[in-house]
């Protein structure tokens, strides 16, 4: 049997995840409808920080921010999402939230150290510490794929010891596709500058038999796509983590937002960002089925559009705002504290930008202090 959380005489707006664009969306909405986050962690978890917080974890605690003074006259509700429909949330308790509005901001999963493994700040916080512990302790790293992830770490990891052998494994012939060959060649030349080595266009033969993140020496063989079973040269390594498999997190739609679901999971939106048949249902971030990098940028650019839509319905208007993706992306890509390159995507072309604006932006604080200010703690 299952219980209703109460209304209030405001449109309820139930938003479920409180990531990047959960939490802007919530704020934005805040003052004039009755917002409900359903977020099953106890902070928001700036994930971007977390391989900066791996490498340092006396800077770990700058990347989980609390949602007490996200909102003033909404709630957020700590619990899990086990199913959405037409008209609401039924909460993993039992609870009902029948709404006016529903977002779906629930995002992707990530292998750790990308993004927590646990719901718990404290818990989180140990593991990180943990994990340090274990890189601190070994020579020889090798980190399986070249996209932001992978260099990011590379990079984090090259800072703090630069004594390290870091080894990056991808199948894929070049990085970061779809961005400038500018911004390809200069990722090649920071990365030899700082000693990595990048090995694309190569796979492995099987998965290290140790656990990602536990320093135990071993050795694997290297394959090249295409090759039949052919074993190629070696690499030994006393740790090794895994830098790709994202995992969009829908599994909870039920109903008729089941079938606006696609082949890979991801929620077919309009142009508004309503999911497909819903005009009173958005979808954001990396649940969305658009052509466009799973970026937080772009998140939170889908909140801004979500907000104003939202809003003009409550206020009796005709909602018109509408999201394209950027025909070209952009992407600020830090290795460490003060190297990495970025790209500023325009309707008319991209710019360069170099490592020194990379780390005014984003490399020197991961633009904690951004979130500081959302979530009130500055």
């Amino acid at each position: 049997m299952t219980r209703t959380v109460a209304r209030t005489d405001l449109r309820t707006v139930a938003v479920v995840g409180g990531g990047y664009g959960g939490s802007a969306v919530a704020k934005a909405l805040d003052a004039e409808t009755d917002v409900v986050l359903i977020e099953p962690k106890d902070a928001f978890v700036h994930a971007a920080g977390s391989l900066r917080a791996l490498v340092q974890p006396d800077w770990a605690r700058n990347m989980f921010f609390p949602y007490d003074k996200l909102l003033r006259r909404g709630r957020v509700v700590r619990e899990r999402a086990a199913s959405v429909d037409a008209e609401g949330v039924t909460l993993a308790s039992g609870a009902r939230i029948d709404a006016d509005y529903v977002v779906l901001a629930s995002g992707s999963g990530y292998p750790f150290p990308a993004k927590p493994d646990t719901d718990v700040t404290s818990e989180a916080l140990e593991r990180l510490r943990a994990t340090h512990g274990e890189l601190d302790r070994a020579e020889r790293v090798l980190l399986l794929g070249a996209g932001p992830v992978g260099l990011e770490l590379a990079g984090e990891i090259a800072a703090v010891w630069p004594d390290k052998h870091v080894t990056v494994v991808d199948p894929a012939d070049q990085l970061v596709p779809g961005f400038l060959p500018e911004v390809r060649a200069e990722l090649h030349r920071q990365l030899a500058e700082l000693g990595v080595d990048l090995r694309l266009g190569t796979g492995l033969a099987e998965e290290p038999p140790t656990e990602p993140g536990e320093t135990k020496s071993f050795t694997v063989a290297t394959t090249a796509p295409g090759d039949e079973g052919g074993e190629g040269e070696e690499i030994t390594a006393d740790i090794w983590f895994r830098c790709y498999g994202v995992r969009v997190n829908g599994d909870y739609l039920g109903g008729t937002l089941a079938g606006a679901r696609t082949a890979e999971g991801q929620v077919r939106v309009t142009e508004a960002l309503n999911v497909e048949g819903h005009s009173h249902i958005y979808a954001l971030g990396d649940l969305t089925d658009l052509a466009e990098a799973k970026m937080a940028a772009n998140a939170m650019k889908h909140a801004d559009v979500i907000a104003e839509n939202i809003l003009a319905r409550v206020r009796g208007e005709i909602p018109a705002a509408v999201y394209r993706p950027a025909p070209h992306p952009s992407i600020l890509l830090p290795l460490g504290p003060k190297g990495g390159i970025g790209q500023m995507g325009a309707p008319d072309g991209a710019t360069v930008l170099p490592a020194e604006t990379v780390s005014e932006y984003k490399g020197t604080d991961l633009l904690t202090g951004r979130f500081a200010e959302l979530f009130g703690t500055a």
